[in-house]
């Protein structure tokens, strides 16, 4: 399971790390209000831009935690700035880098136990990456693209891919 996650989320969080670079320049250039920016929502009860790459992050290094049998790192989740989200993620896929890869060996038939919406779940390795991780992992990299993107920042499908 280790070639079926761990480039993969790494890919993923330095795609986010450019796309959010260029959110930045964008926000230096026409001169807005960083804080702002990383507030962005598209309705009043979603989360805001910060949250959606906390949680992407979250996703990321807690998939490479369960798979491989380690001990998920619980991070603070005070970020408010670009900077912040920036070693957020650095944090995040040093982290997932720093696990072995033969501790991924059986991760596909190892129990996961998690809460999903305040109930106990239990899914197999297999089921828990291709039915919770990337779904919810997709959905957060894709909705901070997406509001990036809404305010005129020039970020594409070769960025989300991590081709750009």
């Amino acid at each position: 399971m280790y070639a079926q996650s761990v480039p993969f989320l790494i890919r993923n969080l330095d795609a986010m790390t450019k796309i959010l670079k260029k959110a930045e320049a964008f926000c230096d250039a026409r001169k807005l209000d960083k804080t702002v920016v990383l507030a962005l929502r598209t309705y009043p009860d979603m989360l805001p831009l910060v949250r959606q790459i906390l949680i992407m992050c979250d996703q990321a290094k807690g998939c490479a935690a369960r798979l491989s049998g380690t001990e998920v790192p619980s991070y603070a989740d005070d970020e408010k700035s670009f900077d912040e989200l920036y070693a957020r993620i650095a944090k995040t896929s040093e982290f997932i880098k720093s696990i072995d890869a033969k501790k991924f060996e059986g991760a596909a038939t190892r129990t996961i136990k998690l809460k999903v919406g305040g109930n106990d779940v239990e899914l197999n390795g297999a089921d828990y990456i291709n039915g919770a991780v990337w779904p919810n992992h997709y959905f957060h990299m894709a909705t901070a693209h997406n509001l990036i993107r809404s305010i005129g920042v020039e970020v594409g499908k070769g960025d989300f891919l991590g081709r750009n």
